[in-house]
């Protein structure tokens, strides 16, 4: 009677497993979202951030996975055709590095432009529509855009002028930190964030143009001794979803994800602005010394590349417009 009872029991068990089986499972999605900063980075975070939070509102519908350290194999320039073209979801797409596809997305690191966080966000608020346009004709959604903070020329050595700079090779993120760095007499090498500490390492450069945070995430003191903190030109990532994979989601899910990038985006900018502080404090104690700018040399530096604005509004004529509404809110 015994084994008959077991036998029933392994039975009902067997039975109630195969019905949970049937069961149709809940719908989840899967989303990689490529970024080639390291993990600790304050854009992965906030990337990481805002994937746990559309998880938890979509009750785990919708499951973001941060790919930190470029691990998929994408150069930062390489994103916004890798979203475009649906070989991976999602990305933090650096709008500098995509000039060879939309040259407008160049219109932060026109030097001298933005001159504060406070400045770039009027920026935006002209640029982000033409922003939107280059996302859907690249076939993705902009989800949310937070800047880099503030720039700086990290070097092996003191400078305090102009003709100081002369003929330094530094590395440089983009064309128009190329232009702008040669027009002082600097000679510009371009060069991927991936391949920036090799470069460095060897002797390919002696020089970074870049922010704190990167200059954290490079360990720069291991090879540069000072910083001039010269806020030559700004930059933003933008987190964008390929529209096929957008359209994919249900509405609600979609809804919760529009919610959440325009509830924390404001969030991620100051996150931005305290990376700043913090990793500026954290290159000081490896060994680096802020140098300030001297005004003369500030004045020559804007003085020789003022004419790279004009410049870019004749190669970019889509930017002449919300610029010029930009310069006249800045009443300048």
């Amino acid at each position: 009677m015994a084994d008959h009872r077991i036998a029933r029991r392994a039975f009902l068990l067997a039975f109630g497993a195969l019905g949970l089986l049937a069961q149709p499972a809940a719908a989840q999605t899967k989303l990689d979202l490529s970024t080639v900063w390291p993990e600790a980075n304050f854009h992965t975070q906030n990337a990481m951030r805002y994937a746990a939070e559309v998880k938890k509102a979509t009750n785990g519908s919708v499951d973001i996975i941060v790919k930190a350290g470029g691990q998929l194999g994408f150069k930062g320039p390489e994103h916004l055709r890798a979203v475009r073209d649906g070989i991976v979801p999602m990305a933090d797409v650096l709008n500098i590095q995509q000039v060879g596809d939309e040259p407008l997305l160049g219109i932060e690191s026109v030097p001298f432009l933005v001159g504060s966080p406070e400045e770039l966000k009027v920026l935006h608020k002209h640029v982000r529509p033409e922003y939107d346009k280059i996302a859907a004709r690249n076939n993705q959604k902009i989800l949310f855009v937070v800047p880099w903070p503030t720039q700086y020329l990290q070097l092996k050595t003191k400078v305090t002028s102009v003709d100081g700079l002369k003929n330094i090779k530094i590395r440089v993120p983009d064309k128009n930190a190329a232009d702008m760095l040669n027009a002082v007499g600097m000679s510009a090498v371009l060069i991927p964030w991936g391949e920036t500490i090799p470069a460095l390492a060897s002797g390919v450069v002696s020089g970074v143009s870049t922010s704190s945070v990167s200059g954290v995430d490079g360990k720069f003191w291991e090879f540069l001794k000072t910083l001039l903190p010269t806020n030559h030109v700004w930059s933003s990532q933008i987190v964008t979803i390929n529209l096929d994979s957008w359209n994919k989601l249900k509405p609600e899910e979609r809804k919760a994800m529009e919610e959440l990038a325009a509830k924390l985006e404001p969030e991620f900018w100051a996150a931005s602005l305290k990376a700043d502080t913090d990793s500026l404090n954290r290159l000081k104690e490896g060994g680096m010394e802020v140098v300030p700018v001297p005004d003369a040399m500030m004045t020559e530096l804007r003085a020789k590349t003022a004419p790279m604005l004009e410049a870019f509004l004749k190669r970019v004529p889509a930017a002449e417009k919300p610029v010029r509404a930009y310069l006249a809110e800045m009443k300048r």
